[in-house]
């Protein structure tokens, strides 16, 4: 039900294959193409295998997949955005602190504290 009702999904992968290794991701979220370079590099966002003895094997049957759908047959670069990536209650809390500085503070009485009490929201950090 959060997937979107078409995704791109690489030629080499069968619909089989697709449908049992759905089963795999947690909440089923399949790997999405999200974003395409003219270049061919593309950005694919995947979900956790739940099983830690198939994920070897499922990641590099998917990646391969990808590969061979590469213009250049480039190969795969993955990164783990969780560990670098704020969560969205982050996200959230630091737009709710920014709100409350921008909105409910006065500006004379904060100006002097301003930018560091800004720096301390981390929305700054986040949205770069």
């Amino acid at each position: 039900p959060s997937l979107p009702e078409y995704f791109v999904v690489p030629s080499s992968l069968a619909d089989q294959d697709l449908k049992l290794y759905s089963y795999s991701f947690i909440g089923r979220r399949m790997p999405l193409w999200s974003w395409n370079h003219p270049n061919g590099s593309a950005l694919v966002r995947m979900a956790n295998i739940k099983d830690v003895l198939q994920q070897r094997r499922i990641d590099q049957r998917i990646c391969n997949a990808i590969t061979r759908s590469h213009p250049l047959r480039s190969d795969v670069y993955k990164s783990d955005l969780d560990k670098c990536l704020p969560n969205i209650q982050e996200i959230q809390a630091a737009h709710i602190k920014l709100k409350q500085l921008c909105v409910n503070e006065p500006f004379e009485e904060t100006e002097e504290k301003w930018l560091s009490s800004l720096e301390n929201t981390r929305w700054l950090e986040y949205i770069r």
